[in-house]
């Protein structure tokens, strides 16, 4: 594992805020940091003083955070991109050029994202008859399984049918 010292001060405190920040606990302390400031508004008056505490409070550590938020999610996504690397890499019939692909200039990317639509666009006309099909079947399916449903069923029944591709939930009473 590697020593946690050779991150460096400022990305083990940067890491070790995000966390800590995204906690539970530190959102309770911040939603009580907001219900004291709001219980003394009374206390002074709300004043422009008690105003511009909580948004001088809130600024100075939203700019902090932002600083350290940014680099936790800057080496995380660079981690995350190493690691694409290596599958990529270590997959025989990957496409190895693009690997570090973040070093493409935004043109190239257009380009090679062009390419995979391009791509999927002749997968999907070239299978749209098969998936046509699957789907006329499945619809069938549901259909039978409705109509069996319905002759097990008497007027006045509530019926439930699992109805899409997404399993959407349907109640529909039969007719009396």
């Amino acid at each position: 594992m590697p020593d946690a010292n050779k991150k460096g001060w400022f990305t083990s405190l940067a890491q070790q805020t995000a966390a800590l920040a995204g906690s539970p606990p530190a959102f309770g302390l911040a939603i009580g940091v907001v219900v004291v400031w709001a219980l003394t508004g009374p206390i002074f008056h709300f004043s422009d003083v008690w105003q511009l505490v909580i948004n001088t409070g809130t600024t100075i550590v939203t700019f902090l955070m932002v600083f350290l938020v940014q680099n936790a999610q800057n080496r995380d996504g660079k981690i995350i991109q190493l690691k694409l690397d290596e599958l990529i890499r270590a997959i025989e019939t990957a496409e190895t050029a693009y690997v570090a692909m973040d070093e493409m200039s935004e043109p190239e990317l257009d380009e090679l994202h062009a390419r995979y639509l391009r791509l999927a666009q002749k997968a999907r006309s070239k299978n749209s008859g098969r998936l046509a099909k699957i789907a006329e079947e499945k619809a069938a399916e549901v259909e039978n399984e409705a109509d069996a449903r319905d002759a097990q069923s008497a007027p006045g029944d509530l019926v439930t049918a699992e109805t899409g591709h997404l399993g959407a939930v349907t109640q529909l009473q039969i007719p009396s």
